[in-house]
Formats: C-alpha cells, sequence, structure tokens
C-alpha cells in the first residue's frame, strides 16, 4: 500500500433522516449521535437526507427495511447504531483520528433514563398523572445536573487539596466532547425543546450544570450544524405530544 492510500480517508456516506421538507436534516437523535462522531473524528464523509415518505428505491436496495441513520464504510452497509460507534472508533483511530471513548464510565450512563421520563411525560394525556410525571423528569435533570456540578477523579487531583469542589467543565467527561455527549446532547436538546413547547415547562434556571453543559454544546458547530431545526422538532412530536384532557 502506497504513503498515499495510507493518508486517504475511507469512502464514509453517512444516511439521515429528512426534515419535513424531505431535504434538511429531520429531528432524529439517532442520525445526530453519528453525525456528531463523524465529525468530531476529523474524517471526510457525505451525508444524504433520507425522506421517509418518498423514500428512493436504490435506498430500499441498500439497506432493505431500516430506518435511517444507517452509513457506507468503503461500501460495506452498516446499520447497528451502537455497532457503528464501536466500529468508528476502532477503525478511525490515533494517530489519526481523535479517540472519542469517555474516561470515567460514569460519563456514558449519566442522564441515560432523561429520555425515558420526558418521553412518559408528553405522551401522558391525564391531567391527574402530569405533576407525578413531570416530578420524574425533573428527578432525572437534578441527577444530570448533579453529575455536572461534581469535579470528575481528574478535577479533584488536579486541585491538590483532594478536596470536593464544584466542577466547571464544558462536558460529561471534561472539556472535549466524547461519545458520552454525542449520545445525550441531542436528546436533552429535544427535551428542552418539545417540553417547552407542549408542556410549557423549562429546564429550571437553577440546575447550572444542564445549563452551562447546553450552553457549551450550542457554542459547538459539531452540535448545532448536525441538530434539527427547532420547528422539525416540534413538527415531529405533533401527534406525539398529547394534549392533557380538561
Amino acid at each position: 500500500m502506497t504513503s498515499n492510500e495510507e493518508d486517504k480517508d475511507p469512502d464514509i456516506e453517512l444516511f439521515v433522516k429528512a426534515g419535513s421538507d424531505g431535504e434538511s436534516i429531520g429531528n432524529c437523535p439517532f442520525s445526530q449521535r453519528l453525525f456528531m462522531i463523524l465529525w468530531l473524528k476529523g474524517v471526510v464523509f457525505n451525508v444524504t437526507t433520507v425522506d421517509l415518505k418518498r423514500k428512493p428505491a436504490d435506498l430500499h436496495n441498500l439497506a432493505p427495511g431500516t430506518p435511517p441513520p444507517f452509513l457506507t464504510f468503503n461500501g460495506e452497509v452498516r446499520t447497528d447504531i451502537n455497532k457503528i460507534e464501536e466500529f468508528l472508533e476502532e477503525m478511525l483511530a490515533p494517530p489519526k483520528y481523535p479517540k472519542l471513548a469517555a474516561k470515567n464510565k460514569e460519563s456514558n450512563t449519566a442522564g441515560n433514563d432523561i429520555f425515558a421520563k420526558f418521553s412518559a411525560y408528553v405522551k401522558n394525556t391525564k391531567p391527574e398523572a402530569n405533576a407525578s410525571l413531570e416530578k420524574g423528569l425533573l428527578k432525572a435533570l437534578k441527577k444530570l445536573d448533579n453529575f455536572l456540578n461534581s469535579p470528575l477523579p481528574d478535577e479533584i487531583d488536579a486541585d491538590g487539596t483532594g478536596e470536593e469542589k464544584c466542577s466547571n467543565r464544558k462536558y460529561l467527561d471534561g472539556n472535549e466532547l466524547t461519545l458520552a455527549d454525542c449520545n445525550l446532547l441531542p436528546k436533552l436538546h429535544v427535551v428542552k425543546v418539545v417540553s417547552k413547547k407542549y408542556r410549557n415547562f423549562d429546564i429550571p434556571s437553577e440546575f447550572s450544570g444542564v445549563w452551562r453543559y447546553l450552553q457549551n454544546a450550542y457554542a459547538r458547530d459539531e452540535f448545532t450544524n448536525t441538530c434539527a431545526a427547532d420547528r422539525e422538532i416540534e413538527l415531529a412530536y405533533q401527534d406525539v405530544a398529547k394534549r392533557l384532557g380538561k
């Protein structure tokens, strides 16, 4: 193999869900997760939005029965999101590409119950259940807030005193985005947008860790340029977010 061939990026095409116009990026945290990973890896890749209402015949042949996201890597189709993440971490490895795995295993599970609590909350139609479901979501967000405000082991060591202090790190695992963020941030953003629109619920301002985390994400192109517009997210939940009965 020549050094030129070694330097060449693999041929990668990512297929993500299209928005309501059939072309822009649609609401899909899983699509955004893979989009962010590839962007953070610094690899050259193509993105194709797939209109689920008019899925082209060639895509039916490429990944029959599989909704996006999926990708082709040097012509080979891969459809399992968790396996794709592991595969990209293995194939796009240092020294050429950055390692994105989190150092602290707790970072991978932080906030992992938020999306389920949110789904129960926005799908509920019974006014009498609303308060307890909202409480469940708040509890899950508070848990994430505590994690983001608690120093990680290397922050405590760096301080030298061994004392607990409030963390001011930007992301789950430190000051760099990792695979853990690619998984959680797209979901957390959906929670923020949809809860506000359909339940007039705001993430409490006293959850300083969660807000610091979101603001740091919104300052990154890897997040904002892979994200569906708020309107697309709201549209996607129009039929899911049930109105509370009177």
